[in-house]
């Protein structure tokens, strides 16, 4: 079965100092089009202010980015971030649908992180689906233990999440879900039918994660967003980690989910 890569090479947590993370419009495009070149099936960006590297929700810095990738890497689907995490208000958040991008995500409950939480209300949730809808932007689910991913199946099983589903299951963060095998079971054993599935994790569970994403699920999430190292105290690139489960998934016999064969799933908007 063909696996689906899900490329996140930024993030709200990387910079200069810490990580070879692309900031600037013009180098995530450059870094997504040569991961593009080299393998993937959808990409999931954030966008920094050009003039501070400060994370920003304002479309006006996403469209160049959205423009970019779209010119390069045609039927890429391209997923964009409405986290809550440091612009809390529903006008921010979904100030990037307006855009038309391919995917949303979507965070299924409010979370901690080490120093600092991601707020999402019922509410907030369920407006964020709505404008997602008025746009042709399909959702891309985001959960980090079992309670999000029962929220998840509620919403289906209401209408409300129309479909085509997908769901990023992160393991790692400290407050939520681990690699564990039990852990890994309550999850299997409660994931949507018919949804695609890629499995991503925090810091030095990304890898573990991405390996039973290729056994349990449809593929993983992978990229600087979520991983900053090769092993341990090494740091990496996002194209390091990208030729690592290329690599693994050649010696494993698992061929990759063309984006062609991604969009033409449902996972891209018609309305652009």
């Amino acid at each position: 079965m063909k696996k689906i890569i899900n490329f996140t090479p930024t993030g709200t947590q990387t910079t200069r100092d810490n990580s070879f993370a692309p900031l600037l419009p013009s180098e995530i495009i450059e870094e997504v089009h040569e991961a593009y070149e080299l393998g993937i099936t959808m990409v999931h960006v954030h966008a920094r202010d050009p003039k501070d590297l400060s994370n920003t929700y304002k479309k006006d810095v996403y469209r160049p980015i959205i423009e970019g990738i779209r010119k390069h890497c045609p039927d890429l689907a391209i997923c964009v971030s409405l986290t809550g995490r440091l612009h809390p208000e529903f006008e921010k958040r979904s100030e990037v649908l307006e855009l038309y991008p391919d995917m949303g995500s979507l965070t299924m409950s409010s979370i901690n992180f080490p120093k600092s939480a991601s707020v999402n209300e019922p509410d907030m949730i369920l407006k964020l689906i709505e404008k997602m809808d008025q746009y042709g932007v399909i959702p891309e689910i985001e959960c980090f233990d079992s309670g999000m991913i029962n929220y998840t199946n509620y919403l289906i099983k209401k209408g409300i999440l129309k479909g085509p589903h997908y769901m990023n299951v992160i393991f790692g963060n400290i407050y939520n879900a681990q690699m564990d095998s039990s852990t890994l079971s309550s999850v299997v054993n409660n994931l949507p039918e018919n949804a695609k599935v890629c499995f991503g994790g925090i810091g030095k569970d990304q890898l573990n994660s991405n390996v039973l994403g290729l056994i349990y699920g449809d593929g993983v999430r992978v990229g600087l967003e979520d991983n900053l190292y090769y092993t341990d105290k090494v740091k990496t690139t996002n194209i390091k980690l990208l030729q690592r489960i290329r690599k693994i998934m050649d010696e494993m016999g698992i061929p990759i989910m063309s984006h062609f064969e991604f969009s033409r799933m449902g996972f891209k908007n018609l309305n652009t």
